[in-house]
């Protein structure tokens, strides 16, 4: 190769009207600006991939059965953790027969919060229970808003479900507790009648929101469903750690209800050595067979606390 430079009197560019020397380009590569040759595919003419793309040729495209079949299996997995977790939970729960008066059988759930793995647990199942229940993702990507809870008992665990879900949390106080304006609901009790408020601007209308506490009772659930309307907020419904079916509360609820654990213990009958207090339901007395299939007005302890 020689050091000496090309004039451009010597070797004008091709193209140039001076040069009229043979192209030093192959005929079989095109410049970026030509068509490809016939022998050759238009890379912007060829068909969408079967599985990347959707028969238009567009993205996002039907998934094919390996992706569904995934899918599938996800879920399945989901379950079975849920399934899991809602085991431990159950055993972290304490049972006090005769509180706070004869008959009833309290269910204790302040253990779960004593143990940081038990609250851990609690918190997971009511996030994956809550994903399931309303067709959403779990963690931050969540499509909930807003996390109700019941004063007082939903105050526990709202907040740290709310904080995994991405979401707000909003609390229902009894009247009187909150400060500026509120809406108000009064609801019935066996006896007599109690409010229910919320602060007027705690989220916007349009929200989506899910109202949590720890048992369906017998009518403040309702009430705070009532609220959120109110307010305008979309209610997808309510979710408890624990149901007493006898109790009959989710009769008087106007929006999907989902349960972590049932409030009725499975009887296996006397056969295996059981007594009768091993076979009552929760919540029940445990006087005799024939009070077993009597329901107590009360139950993990809103006879204590006055709540409905």
């Amino acid at each position: 190769m020689s050091g000496t430079p090309v004039s451009f009197d010597q070797h004008p560019p091709h193209g140039h009207p001076s040069n009229t020397g043979p192209s030093t380009q192959n005929s079989d590569k095109p410049s970026t600006a030509s068509h490809a040759p016939d022998t050759k595919p238009d890379p912007t003419d060829t068909a969408p991939h079967p599985i990347l793309h959707g028969p238009d040729g567009k993205t996002g495209g039907p998934l094919n059965d390996a992706a569904q079949g995934g899918q599938s299996a996800a879920s399945s997995a989901s379950a079975t953790k849920l399934a899991h977790l809602k085991s431990k939970v159950k055993g972290g729960l304490r049972q006090f027969p005769d509180f706070p008066s004869k008959g009833v059988l309290f269910e204790d759930i302040m253990p779960i919060f004593a143990s940081h793995a038990l609250h851990t647990t609690l918190i997971e199942a009511l996030e994956l229970q809550i994903a399931e229940a309303f067709q959403t993702q779990a963690g931050e990507n969540s499509e909930i808003d807003v996390i109700v809870g019941l004063e007082s008992r939903g105050f526990l665990f709202g907040p740290a479900l709310a904080l995994r879900l991405g979401a707000g949390f909003v609390p229902v106080r009894k009247q009187g507790k909150l400060p500026g304006p509120c809406e108000t609901v009064t609801y019935k009790k066996e006896y007599g009648e109690d409010v229910f408020q919320m602060q007027s601007d705690a989220f916007k209308s349009g929200q989506k929101v899910v109202i949590v506490d720890d048992i369906i009772a017998t009518g403040g659930t309702a009430a705070a469903g009532q609220l959120v309307r109110k307010l305008g907020g979309t209610l997808l419904g309510f979710v408890f750690m624990m149901e007493l079916d006898f109790l009959k509360g989710r009769e008087k609820l106007d929006a999907p209800a989902y349960t972590l654990l049932s409030g009725q213990e499975e009887s296996s009958g006397e056969s295996k050595g059981e007594t009768i207090d091993d076979k009552l339901p929760l919540g029940r007395t445990k006087e005799s067979a024939e009070e077993a299939n009597k329901s107590v007005t009360d139950t993990g302890g809103s006879l204590a606390e006055g709540r409905p």
